[in-house]
């Protein structure tokens, strides 16, 4: 789905812009949201970046993040009246509206046209256009692709590269990752020559952290981590109480899941955590094993074939139970995966 001869028609006129994307957004989510809404404003557009919920304090240095709101009920009624009167919102890093919460009825029922940009798998079918590719390693590949086929790559000054930049590094594991192409790689040096400082965003997303947010990451490794050599499988789980322990705040579990994939032997990993409603499973993987497959089938869930999400109504406990369960119907595969 490669509309882009038809976005660039809704971006030529200046218009009322609304930018969503996913709950507990990461730095692709917000470095795609507000690099692109950066660019819509230099364009002309009256620009509003809404978020299902909070994020990580690390991501609130970009460009824009005053002007980002994050939707609670409080603000329900403020929230309703700007998607009634958007002319377009553009929903970015997600594929289908239960990603983005309280807002996907907003979404679904506004008039305003909807514009999707994603690279994640099977995206729902809400939006009248689409920039779509599975293949990227980033949303913000996708919005940095966009701009320069608009012919306004000169458009990108150093906050928006940034912002680009913030989300292509960390969807590629710091350009570690398999999806790290060529066009990544091409990406990242021309977001380079503009000056941008590498170093400097490495450090604010990555050396940022909090002592509880390393107390926890403490705990995580020395108590909570569990190796099954004959799965060639690593999980953590985490429960309310525990998060509480240690004053756990939004994003403080991001990547934890990666320490679990780095123990030697490990091929899949998974973090368990108890956020009330639901418990919410990351997955992650290695080589050709599929976790999509896994999360799809057993756990709501999708994403990429080596990073995805998946859910689960049932406890804690129940959910654990349940993921050993199916363990045997992936043993050989896992096994034969190096």
């Amino acid at each position: 789905m490669q509309d882009i001869e038809a976005i660039g028609a809704v971006v030529a006129q200046a218009q009322t812009v609304l930018i969503t994307t996913h709950q507990n957004p990461d730095a692709d989510a917000m470095g795609s949201s507000l690099g692109l809404a950066g660019y819509l404003r230099k364009k002309g557009h009256h620009v509003t970046v809404i978020t299902p919920t909070d994020y990580s304090q690390n991501l609130h240095w970009m460009a824009g993040n005053d002007g980002v709101i994050a939707f609670d009920e409080k603000l329900r009624v403020s929230v309703s009246q700007l998607f009634a009167e958007a002319d377009v919102i553009f929903c970015l890093d997600f594929s289908s509206l239960d990603r983005v919460r309280e807002l996907a009825p907003l979404v679904r029922q506004s008039r305003a046209r909807k514009i999707l940009i994603d690279h994640h798998l099977e995206p729902e079918s809400f939006a009248n256009l689409a920039l779509w590719d599975p293949t990227a390693a980033a949303t913000a590949e996708l919005v940095f692709q966009l701009i320069v086929a608009l012919g306004d790559k000169d458009l990108i000054d150093v906050p928006i590269a940034e912002c680009l930049y913030s989300g292509l590094m960390t969807d590629t594991g710091s350009f570690r990752h398999p999806n790290t192409t060529g066009n990544v790689h091409r990406m990242a040096a021309e977001l380079v020559d503009l000056k941008i400082d590498v170093s400097s965003i490495h450090r604010r997303i990555f050396d940022n952290v909090t002592i509880d947010k390393f107390r926890l990451l403490g705990y995580v490794l020395n108590e909570k981590l569990r190796v099954l050599p004959e799965y060639k499988f690593a999980y953590i789980t985490l429960t309310d109480a525990e998060l509480k322990q240690y004053r756990s705040k939004t994003g403080d579990t991001e990547g934890m899941v990666n320490y679990a994939l780095a123990v030697e032997g490990v091929v899949m990993a998974a973090i368990l955590i108890d956020r009330n409603e639901e418990i919410r499973i990351s997955f992650r993987s290695i080589g050709n094993f599929s976790v999509r497959d896994l999360a799809n089938k057993h756990f709501d869930g999708g994403g990429h074939r080596n990073a995805s999400g998946g859910r689960s109504k049932l406890s804690l406990a129940e959910t654990e139970q349940k993921l050993l369960t199916v363990l045997p119907e992936y043993q050989q595969l896992l096994l034969e995966t190096v």
